[in-house]
């Protein structure tokens, strides 16, 4: 049984080369699926947009010759119409029978009701006439007879719903055009059957997944000649190949975060140079205006208030501009910086925070400084938001082996490392220990597990990371 099963576990066991054939090419199958749908989901949908543009050209060339049907039909009976009064039952048959006598086509007719519900005229539904169909709906419940009594009144339009076809006997969608002969209390209107119309869009869906389906065929057939080609050109990858893969992609996170931080900066001056330029002329125009106006109405309060609100949105701008990327930084150096970052973190949130540091003269260079104070910053933004703390102690100070970082609080604590299970762990500290580690330094984090309150970090760069006095003289020069 033992051997059985060693023999079962050799007979799946993955080789070198099936493991990187797996690796180029699950991403390219999903990748080729995900094509799939795209190019699907997107064809369907201009396919959709052009069926519904062609029927809505069809019905509305079905109403213009709807309504060209009842203006001729109007024309026909104007004279008797106009000369007639409102109570000529004789003008009324005369009316009746010259609009039963305009037949058009195999299914065309024109019909009349009177507002009451009366049918008077229906030429190819003979059976509808004398009797009163109010409250007529369609199968689907569509009023018929007091929606079109309705639109009569209100001047005429197009009213849509199934109604049997004379020719056929079958129900079908029809559209028809009604207007109002007022002085008689009538409705009159005649409709056209749009069968063909939802045949010809029912004959263009099918059309477009015919070629969708071709297009289907195509896509599947690229993909399983590009899986061809790169199993035949992956057998030929190499191990120092994956290290120089490996070697790119560090530099290219590392680039990643410096493009970041230029960006950060960018960000900042345009904030500190623009926005806030702006708001501090506009703050003097109020100032101006108010002097001006003081003399003339009570305006002052509210002037008050506008530039109380503008100081706030500069203060607000010089913040954003300051957590951005801080020009002590650049400026000063990182000891400046911190302490900048530690009494806006105590006047912002009430706690109390300490700072010590040693004269470094600009001796940490630029992605040391930048780090590390980057991790002073999440610490402090994890502190404002989870430890609960009253007092905050940081200190920057160098030393033999290099740079550190020490920053402790008296809050609730946290357990460090977090448990190993899907989506454990904060980015924060990710993002912390990503950026220690690409300066070859160590960040440690000590907390509650000790049993004690409170959670200490310490954040080491190391030697290499440290400018020679000589480089510093020169930079500073």
């Amino acid at each position: 049984m033992t051997g059985l099963l060693l023999r079962l576990r050799d007979m799946i066991s993955i080789s070198y080369g099936q493991k990187v054939f797996l690796l180029a090419t699950l991403p390219l199958v999903v990748a080729v699926f995900l094509i799939f749908l795209v190019v699907t989901s997107q064809s369907r949908q201009l396919a959709e947009r052009e069926i519904q543009a062609l029927e809505t050209q069809l019905i509305e060339t079905k109403r213009a010759e709807l309504k060209n049907y009842l203006s001729i039909a109007r024309t026909a009976v104007v004279n008797t119409y106009g000369r007639a009064a409102p109570d000529d039952e004789d003008a009324k048959l005369a009316v009746s029978r010259e609009l039963a006598a305009m037949l058009y086509g195999q299914d065309g007719y024109f019909f009349v009701f009177d507002y009451e519900g009366n049918n008077l005229v229906a030429p190819r539904q003979t059976y509808l006439i004398g009797k009163n169909w109010t409250g007529l709906e369609d199968l689907n419940g569509t009023p018929i007879t007091d929606e079109l009594i309705r639109i009569a009144r209100t001047g005429g339009g197009y009213h849509s719903f199934d109604w049997p076809k004379p020719s056929t006997g079958a129900t079908e969608r029809m559209i028809v055009y009604v207007n109002g002969l007022q002085d008689w209390r009538w409705v009159i209107g005649t409709g056209v059957f749009i069968d063909d119309v939802l045949e010809n869009v029912a004959a263009a869906r099918a059309d477009v997944e015919t070629r969708i389906q071709r297009t289907s065929f195509y896509i599947v057939a690229i993909a399983v000649a590009a899986l061809v080609g790169v199993f035949m050109t992956g057998m030929v990858l190499n191990v120092r190949e994956r290290r120089l893969a490996d070697a790119k992609l560090k530099q290219l996170t590392q680039r990643i975060i410096d493009t970041q931080e230029e960006e950060r900066g960018r960000v900042a001056r345009e904030l500190h140079d623009g926005i806030s330029q702006m708001l501090v002329g506009v703050r003097y125009a109020l100032e101006l205006a108010r002097r001006k106006l003081a003399t003339d109405q009570p305006s002052g309060d509210t002037l008050d208030k506008g530039i109380d609100g503008l100081g706030s949105a500069i203060q607000e701008v010089r913040r954003i501009s300051r957590d951005l990327r801080p020009g002590v930084l650049d400026d000063l150096g990182l000891g400046p910086a911190l302490q900048a970052l530690t009494d806006d973190f105590s006047t912002r949130t009430g706690i109390n925070t300490e700072f010590e540091t040693v004269v470094f003269r600009n001796r940490l260079d630029q992605e040391a400084r930048i780090a590390l104070y980057r991790i002073a910053q999440e610490a402090l933004n994890n502190i404002e938001r989870h430890a609960q703390a009253q007092n905050v102690f940081m200190s920057l100070k160098g030393h033999r082996n290099g740079a550190m970082l020490h920053i402790k609080d008296d809050g609730v604590g946290m357990v460090w490392p977090r448990p190993s299970r899907k989506g454990a762990g904060g980015l924060g500290l990710r993002n912390m220990q990503e950026r220690i580690e690409q300066l070859g330094g160590t960040l440690r984090i000590l907390s509650a597990r000790t049993g004690k309150t409170g959670t200490v970090i310490e954040a080491q760069v190391p030697l290499t990371h440290m400018l020679s006095p000589q480089k510093v003289t020169k930079e500073s020069a």
